[in-house]
């Protein structure tokens, strides 16, 4: 018989369940903490960004992995996961400066992330004549650095010269000392028309001079990119973490180590 005085305990305190189903809770609680916290940190601080494209030849290169500074000109709803459609204009606002490397949103479709560098702010006279970039109908100066061979990512081979370009400080900031690369001084790209940056926009351009869809094309094609509104901008690129070759498929595993172009890690951007 049993002992009327004995204490019976049913599943749920026994040790079983409840402590499971406290483990469970545990991890969930942990993982969404997790993931609050990830998207916090890269919707108010840094984002990562890979460059697929050879525009900012030489300054960064196809496979770059980057982070980008959220908080460097404020914050608009493109800066937020998805872009909901918020709220317009930007918040803790910041003005970028002649010469920063940029990400933003492209003009016809603002689902696509453009990087670039940006050379004319609001007010600003840009026009290229004969190859060399004018800035309020001053020459920017520039220093031949020798013959330059690039690959884009098409793995096209791309021979030039690279040269140091110096763009005129803004609000008070230095000059930006910065590589480009000159594949020709033909085409339209090398003898535009004088851009007059309107307010609230910037002008852009990569830093790959002859092989760049960038701010001195304002047609109608749907690659135009033109002015770029400050409302799109994403954030400024400071650091590469990664930076990938690429030249060997990806189930080659084994040569992953050679693809890493070692000298690259954690290079600032400028």
């Amino acid at each position: 018989m049993d002992d009327p005085h004995k204490t019976h305990m049913s599943p749920l305190s026994s040790g079983g369940i409840l402590p499971a189903l406290r483990g469970v809770w545990d991890l969930v609680r942990t993982i969404v903490i997790a993931g609050v916290l990830a998207i916090g940190v890269r919707t108010v601080l840094f984002e990562p960004f890979n460059i697929p494209s050879g525009s900012m030849i030489p300054t960064l290169q196809v496979g770059d992995y980057l982070w980008v500074a959220k908080y460097s000109y404020g914050y608009s709803h493109f800066s937020l996961p998805w872009s909901p459609d918020l709220f317009s204009g930007r918040i803790f606002e910041s003005v970028p400066h002649r010469g920063d490397v940029a990400v933003f949103r492209f003009t016809r479709d603002t689902s696509i992330d453009y990087i670039k560098r940006i050379v004319g702010l609001p007010g600003d006279r840009v026009q290229v004549r004969g190859g060399e970039l004018y800035l309020n109908d001053v020459l920017v100066p520039r220093v031949g650095k020798g013959d330059y061979v690039a690959v884009d990512e098409h793995r096209t081979r791309m021979e030039g010269q690279r040269f140091q370009e110096t763009l005129p400080g803004s609000a008070g900031a230095p000059p930006v000392e910065h590589d480009i690369l000159k594949l020709t001084n033909e085409g339209f790209q090398n003898d535009t028309p004088v851009y007059v940056v309107p307010p609230g926009y910037f002008f852009a351009m990569g830093d790959n001079r002859d092989d760049s869809a960038d701010s001195r094309f304002m047609g109608d094609d749907p690659e135009d990119l033109g002015f770029v509104p400050m409302e799109n901008l994403i954030g400024q690129a400071k650091w590469i973490f990664l930076s990938l070759d690429a030249r060997y498929p990806v189930w080659e595993f084994w040569m992953w180590p050679a693809e890493i172009r070692w000298n690259r890690l954690f290079m600032g951007v400028r």
